[in-house]
């Protein structure tokens, strides 16, 4: 490295580690609130289940238009807009209900209403950090990137329960929102004063950094783009073949958030706490596997080109996916189980800083566009796994449901034989095959 480098690139990504981050803590805190919330104003599960669902809805919804502004109107703009508009709804959420509204009905509906809301906002969290990695990084540190900042979505699911439950405990389910939605306020100033949309806007980008920046770019990459033509994505063979990946690794994944605490607890006969701490697991091991496999997408894309050198981690890392999940599902330990199904969820998130490298690689100018097409594909997964499990456990059991899980990894894996991430979004016209 020159000695006149400078790394405000890296400060770009650690901020945007931060963002994911505050951006889980606003999401997730509900989950811990409700065991409060629901008896104070009468809420059945079901009616918290609408709740919570109302989150992904508006977080689905949003995904496309959210990258979109962030395409057009630039990476600063929008997650500043976006923090604060997440802070806002956390201290709403706080503030409203049984206090500026009355309890009943009125309480449910204005939870429903501000988790919809919270879902809008939060939309732009990924496709406008897969913007800002397009603008800020060279192609050979996409993926190690976008794999650092994702990783602040398992700090966020190993840091909130605890957090949040010390503060309900301590000060009340309110204060828990009024001191989570500041984490937000916080992020959206530092963002503000920090962040520029281009490395060659900031004043302590070195010479020599914005060298090493744009050489490593593709040249239609970084540019801020036009209106027209971003719309043909929906058609482009690379992106519909990496969201239709990435509906598997979010089925996969929402297994653990939603459902692996049941299974242990019912199925691996663990007690109540011992059930939550093994639950969490997943978490911390993804943790180090998700930056861990952005780095190998990064070096095995300067050695072997872009095609392959995103393939071989997708591939390796759904494949051991779908071997991982059935271990967990056939061995007799219930610790032994633990560690595959651990092991499976790490390897799912080995492969999420290659897609969304890939997602930045075959879009040209339309990094967010495309990061949020895949993303909503990607949560639509969600959907269907927080869905269909409870339903394939009661009438075939949970080997079959999980099963079923390890079957689509390796769909998911077959899929990354067709995609190809060194063929830009304007190139496909001419693209030539394998």
């Amino acid at each position: 490295m020159s000695k006149d480098r400078s790394s405000v690139r890296w400060v770009i990504v650690s901020l945007l580690t931060g963002v994911s981050f505050v951006s889980y803590v606003e999401r997730m805190n509900i989950s811990v609130a409700a065991k409060f919330m629901a008896p104070e104003f009468g809420l059945t599960q079901i009616q918290m289940g609408q709740v919570f669902s109302s989150f992904m809805l508006g977080y689905a919804l949003f995904q496309v238009p959210a990258g979109r502004l962030g395409d057009l109107f630039g990476p600063r703009l929008v997650l500043t807009v976006a923090a604060l508009w997440w802070g806002v709804a956390t201290l709403f959420t706080g503030l409203l209900p049984g206090v500026l509204v009355p309890s009943g009905v009125g309480v449910f509906f204005t939870l429903v209403a501000l988790r919809f809301l919270l879902g809008v906002g939060e939309a732009a969290t990924y496709p406008v950090a897969a913007r800002t990695v397009a603008n800020w990084m060279p192609d050979s540190q996409r993926a190690i990137s976008i794999a650092i900042l994702t990783a602040g979505l398992s700090l966020g699911s190993a840091v909130t329960p605890p957090l949040i439950s010390w503060l309900m405990v301590n000060l009340g389910w309110r204060q828990s929102f009024y001191l989570a939605s500041l984490f937000a306020f916080a992020m959206a100033i530092v963002w503000r004063f920090y962040a520029t949309d281009y490395p060659r806007q900031h004043p302590r980008v070195s010479p020599a950094e914005l060298a090493f920046i744009t050489a490593g770019q593709d040249a239609a990459s970084s540019l801020k783009p036009g209106s027209a033509s971003w719309w043909q994505l929906f058609k482009n063979r690379n992106v519909l073949l990496v969201s239709t990946s990435y509906f598997v690794e979010g089925y996969v994944l929402f297994f653990f958030v939603f459902w692996l605490y049941t299974y242990l607890v019912d199925v691996r006969k663990f007690s109540i706490l011992g059930g939550g701490v093994f639950a969490s697991l997943p978490f911390i091991v993804s943790a180090v596997t998700t930056p861990l496999g952005g780095w190998v997408s990064d070096g095995l894309s300067v050695r072997l080109g872009r095609r392959w050198g995103r393939r071989v981690p997708a591939m390796v890392g759904f494949t051991a996916s779908a071997a991982c999940l059935w271990f967990g599902a056939t061995v007799n330990s219930p610790y032994w189980a633990v560690a595959g199904l651990s092991l499976a969820a790490g390897m799912v998130e080995f492969t999420e800083g290659t897609y969304w490298a890939t997602a930045v690689d075959v879009a040209g100018p339309h990094a967010g566009a495309s990061g949020g097409i895949m993303n909503t594909v990607g949560n639509l997964g969600g959907v269907v796994s927080t869905a269909l499990v409870p339903v394939l456990v009661k009438y075939f059991g949970w080997l079959a449901a999980i099963g079923t899980g390890s079957a689509l990894a390796i769909a998911a894996a077959l899929l990354w034989f067709g995609i190809r991430a060194d063929e830009p979004f304007e190139e496909l016209a001419t693209a030539k095959g394998d």
